[in-house]
């Protein structure tokens, strides 16, 4: 039952291709406005390439969270999907799999060329493609719980960034200081454990408060 539902979510995604392009020009937009804004020179733009490439990911995949639940609640499907023998937490995590899947996979696809533009070295750009690897669906996860808290608000967007940017900043920190690390030639894998933890933590609890704020919002 997982199965089906995480593809038809992938159809639903690919017959809506404007919605999956627009976070990645947005991404690829913000990472080439960098080298233009400071200026091209190597030191200065592989210093700031681990926060500029975080950030403009997290914005990317905070344009395209919204309509994780949206569609599904404006044509009545979310609560025709409720009542599947399926466990809701389980339809969550198919959901926000399917999401990660045509949203924060072409993050990580993408990397190695925002870490050309500003600079990284190879070591450096691994870091960063592992670091997005683990980055990305937690962010989806986190993000699924603030739509399903405001799924049914007019102008849940911005409250959704209210909800959702406060609990990326350790993301965002332990992210950005991996990188760091890997362009000093330092062991990294302690940032990455960290990251690991943060994937465990979002996946396993994540689908459960998604569950009661759908369950809120829809009563």
């Amino acid at each position: 039952m997982m199965w089906q539902v995480f593809q038809r979510e992938l159809r639903l995604a690919l017959r809506k291709g404007a919605e999956i392009i627009n976070p990645l020009w947005f991404f690829l937009i913000v990472i080439t406005l960098f080298p233009l804004g400071i200026g091209p020179e190597p030191q200065m733009l592989s210093r700031i390439a681990p926060g500029a490439v975080w950030v403009a990911a997290l914005l990317a995949s905070l344009l395209a969270m919204e309509r994780l639940f949206r569609d599904d609640w404006q044509d009545g499907s979310l609560e025709q999907l409720m009542l599947l023998p399926l466990p809701l937490p389980a339809m969550v995590v198919a959901k926000v799999a399917a999401h990660w899947v045509v949203t924060g996979l072409p993050l990580i696809v993408l990397s190695p060329l925002a870490a050309l533009l500003l600079g990284l070295d190879m070591r450096s750009a691994t870091t960063l493609t592992l670091t997005l690897l683990l980055g990305t669906p937690t962010l989806s996860f986190l993000g699924a719980t603030g739509v399903g808290l405001t799924v049914g608000l007019r102008r849940g967007g911005v409250l959704l960034s209210l909800l959702v940017l406060p609990l990326t900043v350790p993301l965002l920190i332990f992210a950005t200081a991996a990188v760091e690390a890997a362009s000093m030639h330092m062991a990294v894998n302690g940032y990455l454990a960290i990251l690991g933890a943060f994937l465990a933590a979002s996946a396993t609890l994540s689908p459960f408060a998604t569950a009661a704020a759908l369950r809120i919002s829809i009563q």
